[in-house]
Protein backbone atom coordinates (compact mmCIF):
# COMPACT_ATOMS: atom_id res chain seq x y z
CA UNK A 1 0.00 0.00 0.00
CA UNK A 2 1.37 3.97 -1.04
CA UNK A 3 0.35 5.20 2.26
CA UNK A 4 1.51 8.44 0.73
CA UNK A 5 -1.43 8.53 -1.69
CA UNK A 6 -3.66 9.35 1.96
CA UNK A 7 -1.49 12.41 2.67
CA UNK A 8 -3.08 15.59 1.38
CA UNK A 9 -1.40 18.75 2.38
CA UNK A 10 0.76 21.54 0.59
CA UNK A 11 4.21 20.22 2.00
CA UNK A 12 3.49 16.59 1.29
CA UNK A 13 6.48 15.53 -1.38
CA UNK A 14 5.90 11.98 -2.24
CA UNK A 15 6.50 8.52 -0.62
CA UNK A 16 9.31 5.84 -1.28
CA UNK A 17 8.40 3.01 -0.82
CA UNK A 18 11.28 0.22 -0.44
CA UNK A 19 11.79 -3.45 1.47
CA UNK A 20 8.50 -2.69 3.30
CA UNK A 21 9.57 0.84 4.62
CA UNK A 22 7.70 3.88 3.83
CA UNK A 23 10.03 6.94 3.52
CA UNK A 24 7.68 9.89 3.39
CA UNK A 25 8.97 13.49 2.44
CA UNK A 26 7.47 17.01 2.94
CA UNK A 27 8.67 20.46 2.93
CA UNK A 28 7.96 21.73 6.03
CA UNK A 29 7.88 20.06 9.33
CA UNK A 30 4.17 18.11 9.43
CA UNK A 31 4.45 16.31 12.55
CA UNK A 32 0.42 16.09 12.57
CA UNK A 33 -0.23 14.64 9.31
CA UNK A 34 2.04 11.84 10.37
CA UNK A 35 0.27 11.77 13.56
CA UNK A 36 -3.20 11.28 11.76
CA UNK A 37 -1.44 8.47 9.06
CA UNK A 38 -0.07 6.39 12.36
CA UNK A 39 -3.18 6.88 14.06
CA UNK A 40 -5.62 5.81 10.97
CA UNK A 41 -2.99 2.68 10.58
CA UNK A 42 -2.05 1.09 13.93
CA UNK A 43 0.42 -1.27 11.99
CA UNK A 44 2.78 1.31 11.32
CA UNK A 45 5.34 2.76 13.47
CA UNK A 46 7.38 6.08 13.36
CA UNK A 47 10.80 4.63 13.09
CA UNK A 48 12.96 8.12 12.89
CA UNK A 49 12.63 11.44 11.53
CA UNK A 50 15.18 13.71 9.59
CA UNK A 51 15.60 17.39 9.16
CA UNK A 52 18.08 18.41 6.03
CA UNK A 53 18.73 20.17 3.25
CA UNK A 54 17.45 19.13 -0.38
CA UNK A 55 20.99 19.19 -1.25
CA UNK A 56 22.07 17.06 1.43
CA UNK A 57 19.79 14.47 0.35
CA UNK A 58 21.02 14.11 -3.04
CA UNK A 59 23.87 14.40 -1.65
CA UNK A 60 25.73 17.94 -3.94
CA UNK A 61 23.84 20.66 -5.29
CA UNK A 62 22.27 20.16 -8.39
CA UNK A 63 23.24 21.91 -11.19
CA UNK A 64 24.14 21.95 -14.60
CA UNK A 65 26.83 19.21 -15.93
CA UNK A 66 28.05 17.46 -19.31
CA UNK A 67 28.40 14.16 -20.16
CA UNK A 68 29.34 13.29 -23.90
CA UNK A 69 27.16 15.41 -26.24
CA UNK A 70 24.51 15.93 -23.43
CA UNK A 71 24.00 18.92 -21.29
CA UNK A 72 21.70 17.86 -18.50
CA UNK A 73 19.74 20.80 -16.52
CA UNK A 74 17.63 20.92 -13.74
CA UNK A 75 14.55 23.22 -14.71
CA UNK A 76 15.18 25.63 -12.43
CA UNK A 77 18.89 26.32 -13.94
CA UNK A 78 18.32 26.11 -17.78
CA UNK A 79 20.72 29.42 -18.55
CA UNK A 80 24.05 26.57 -19.38
CA UNK A 81 25.70 28.05 -22.76
CA UNK A 82 25.16 25.84 -25.54
CA UNK A 83 27.79 24.17 -27.84
CA UNK A 84 27.02 23.38 -30.88
CA UNK A 85 25.38 20.12 -31.08
CA UNK A 86 24.57 19.95 -27.41
CA UNK A 87 21.51 17.44 -26.63
CA UNK A 88 19.61 19.41 -23.58
CA UNK A 89 18.00 17.29 -21.37
CA UNK A 90 16.12 18.82 -18.36
CA UNK A 91 15.82 16.67 -15.80
CA UNK A 92 14.48 17.20 -12.18
CA UNK A 93 15.01 14.27 -9.79
CA UNK A 94 12.70 15.32 -7.16
CA UNK A 95 13.58 13.11 -4.21
CA UNK A 96 14.88 10.21 -5.95
CA UNK A 97 17.77 9.10 -6.74
CA UNK A 98 19.78 9.38 -10.30
CA UNK A 99 21.19 13.40 -10.34
CA UNK A 100 22.54 11.80 -13.88
CA UNK A 101 26.13 12.30 -12.29
CA UNK A 102 26.96 8.62 -10.82
CA UNK A 103 29.88 7.19 -12.80
CA UNK A 104 27.58 3.97 -13.62
CA UNK A 105 25.29 6.45 -15.08
CA UNK A 106 27.55 8.53 -17.20
CA UNK A 107 29.14 5.15 -18.68
CA UNK A 108 25.71 4.51 -20.06
CA UNK A 109 25.64 7.73 -21.74
CA UNK A 110 28.51 7.18 -23.39
CA UNK A 111 27.13 3.76 -24.21
CA UNK A 112 23.70 5.18 -25.82
CA UNK A 113 26.06 7.90 -27.99
CA UNK A 114 27.71 4.79 -29.25
CA UNK A 115 24.87 2.57 -30.02
CA UNK A 116 23.35 5.85 -32.02
CA UNK A 117 25.83 6.77 -34.01
CA UNK A 118 26.54 3.18 -35.51
CA UNK A 119 22.89 1.85 -35.52
CA UNK A 120 19.45 2.82 -36.20
CA UNK A 121 17.65 1.99 -32.80
CA UNK A 122 14.26 2.73 -32.71
CA UNK A 123 12.89 1.38 -29.94
CA UNK A 124 14.27 1.15 -26.19
CA UNK A 125 13.66 -0.63 -23.36
CA UNK A 126 15.02 1.15 -19.48
CA UNK A 127 14.63 -1.15 -17.00
CA UNK A 128 15.05 0.42 -13.48
CA UNK A 129 14.84 3.97 -15.09
CA UNK A 130 14.95 6.05 -11.88
CA UNK A 131 14.10 9.61 -12.99
CA UNK A 132 14.29 8.32 -16.44
CA UNK A 133 17.55 10.11 -17.43
CA UNK A 134 18.42 6.95 -19.54
CA UNK A 135 15.12 6.72 -21.92
CA UNK A 136 15.34 10.69 -21.92
CA UNK A 137 19.17 10.13 -23.43
CA UNK A 138 18.02 8.37 -26.12
CA UNK A 139 14.71 9.74 -27.36
CA UNK A 140 17.20 12.87 -27.37
CA UNK A 141 19.91 10.66 -29.97
CA UNK A 142 16.69 9.55 -31.83
CA UNK A 143 14.77 6.82 -30.49
CA UNK A 144 10.96 6.92 -31.55
CA UNK A 145 9.90 5.28 -29.24
CA UNK A 146 10.76 3.71 -25.09
CA UNK A 147 9.16 1.96 -22.26
CA UNK A 148 10.87 3.45 -18.97
CA UNK A 149 10.22 0.76 -16.25
CA UNK A 150 11.00 0.99 -12.83
CA UNK A 151 9.08 -0.97 -9.37
CA UNK A 152 9.09 2.30 -7.47
CA UNK A 153 5.64 3.93 -7.98
CA UNK A 154 7.83 7.58 -6.59
CA UNK A 155 10.24 7.33 -9.33
CA UNK A 156 7.42 6.24 -11.93
CA UNK A 157 5.56 9.68 -11.18
CA UNK A 158 9.55 11.20 -11.42
CA UNK A 159 9.88 9.89 -14.58
CA UNK A 160 6.80 11.03 -15.99
CA UNK A 161 7.33 14.23 -14.89
CA UNK A 162 10.70 14.28 -16.77
CA UNK A 163 9.34 13.12 -19.80
CA UNK A 164 6.62 16.19 -20.03
CA UNK A 165 9.71 18.32 -19.13
CA UNK A 166 11.28 17.58 -22.25
CA UNK A 167 8.17 16.97 -24.20
CA UNK A 168 8.72 13.44 -24.78
CA UNK A 169 5.44 12.30 -24.39
CA UNK A 170 4.83 11.28 -27.97
CA UNK A 171 8.23 9.17 -27.60
CA UNK A 172 8.26 7.63 -24.22
CA UNK A 173 6.10 6.33 -21.71
CA UNK A 174 7.02 5.28 -18.24
CA UNK A 175 5.46 2.57 -16.27
CA UNK A 176 4.96 0.94 -12.78
CA UNK A 177 6.05 -2.63 -12.84
CA UNK A 178 8.95 -5.57 -12.38
CA UNK A 179 11.86 -5.77 -14.77
CA UNK A 180 11.16 -9.16 -14.93
CA UNK A 181 7.67 -9.20 -15.92
CA UNK A 182 8.35 -5.94 -19.04
CA UNK A 183 11.29 -7.06 -20.64
CA UNK A 184 8.86 -9.20 -22.88
CA UNK A 185 8.21 -6.13 -24.44
CA UNK A 186 9.63 -5.71 -27.95
CA UNK A 187 12.77 -3.33 -28.15
CA UNK A 188 15.83 -2.73 -30.26
CA UNK A 189 17.44 -1.59 -26.99
CA UNK A 190 17.55 -2.82 -23.31
CA UNK A 191 19.43 -1.34 -20.91
CA UNK A 192 19.13 -1.89 -17.17
CA UNK A 193 21.26 0.06 -14.97
CA UNK A 194 19.79 -2.16 -11.82
CA UNK A 195 20.22 -4.38 -8.88
CA UNK A 196 22.50 -7.98 -9.74
CA UNK A 197 19.86 -9.85 -8.02
CA UNK A 198 17.57 -8.49 -10.80
CA UNK A 199 20.04 -8.87 -13.79
CA UNK A 200 21.42 -12.13 -13.13
CA UNK A 201 17.57 -13.24 -13.56
CA UNK A 202 16.81 -11.02 -16.64
CA UNK A 203 19.98 -12.48 -18.80
CA UNK A 204 18.53 -16.26 -18.92
CA UNK A 205 14.86 -15.19 -20.22
CA UNK A 206 13.95 -15.77 -23.75
CA UNK A 207 13.07 -12.36 -23.99
CA UNK A 208 16.70 -10.99 -23.57
CA UNK A 209 18.10 -12.69 -26.54
CA UNK A 210 14.75 -10.92 -28.81
CA UNK A 211 16.76 -7.51 -28.02
CA UNK A 212 19.45 -6.33 -30.96
CA UNK A 213 21.77 -5.19 -28.60
CA UNK A 214 21.73 -4.20 -24.53
CA UNK A 215 23.40 -2.14 -21.94
CA UNK A 216 24.05 -3.42 -18.46
CA UNK A 217 25.38 -1.62 -15.65
CA UNK A 218 25.64 -1.15 -11.80
CA UNK A 219 27.31 -3.70 -11.50
CA UNK A 220 30.60 -4.05 -8.78
CA UNK A 221 33.67 -5.96 -9.46
CA UNK A 222 32.33 -9.77 -8.71
CA UNK A 223 29.06 -9.26 -9.96
CA UNK A 224 30.28 -8.23 -13.31
CA UNK A 225 32.51 -11.21 -13.36
CA UNK A 226 29.50 -13.01 -12.92
CA UNK A 227 27.23 -11.43 -15.80
CA UNK A 228 30.61 -11.73 -18.40
CA UNK A 229 29.95 -15.81 -17.36
CA UNK A 230 26.35 -15.45 -17.31
CA UNK A 231 26.26 -13.80 -20.94
CA UNK A 232 29.32 -16.08 -22.37
CA UNK A 233 26.75 -18.99 -22.45
CA UNK A 234 24.43 -16.67 -25.21
CA UNK A 235 25.36 -15.54 -28.91
CA UNK A 236 26.60 -12.22 -27.77
CA UNK A 237 29.70 -10.29 -28.21
CA UNK A 238 30.49 -7.56 -25.91
CA UNK A 239 31.41 -4.46 -28.02
CA UNK A 240 32.66 -2.55 -25.30
CA UNK A 241 33.71 -2.55 -21.17
CA UNK A 242 34.01 0.55 -18.42
CA UNK A 243 35.53 0.16 -15.24
CA UNK A 244 35.27 2.84 -13.08
CA UNK A 245 37.17 3.76 -9.84
CA UNK A 246 38.09 0.23 -9.76
CA UNK A 247 34.61 -0.47 -8.57
CA UNK A 248 31.83 0.07 -11.66
CA UNK A 249 31.12 -1.98 -14.07
CA UNK A 250 29.52 -1.80 -17.57
CA UNK A 251 28.78 -3.85 -20.58
CA UNK A 252 27.59 -2.32 -23.99
CA UNK A 253 26.85 -6.03 -26.19
CA UNK A 254 24.86 -6.82 -29.44
CA UNK A 255 22.83 -10.51 -29.60
CA UNK A 256 22.92 -12.18 -32.71
CA UNK A 257 20.31 -15.42 -32.82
Amino acid sequence: MEYGTEISCSGFIGNWEEDGFSFLFFSRPSHAKVGELLEKHPSLTLIDKYHMTYDEWQGGTIAPFRAGGFLIEPPWNTESERSPGDKQIILDPGIVFGTGTHPTTNDCLEALEIVFCKNDVKSVIDLGTGTGLLALAAAALGCSKGLAVDFNLLAVKTARKNIELNGFENRLVAVHGRAEDLIFCSADLLIANIHYDVMKRLIPSEWFLQKRMFILSGLLRSQAGNVLSLLSQYPVKIIKKWEREGVWHTYLGEISV
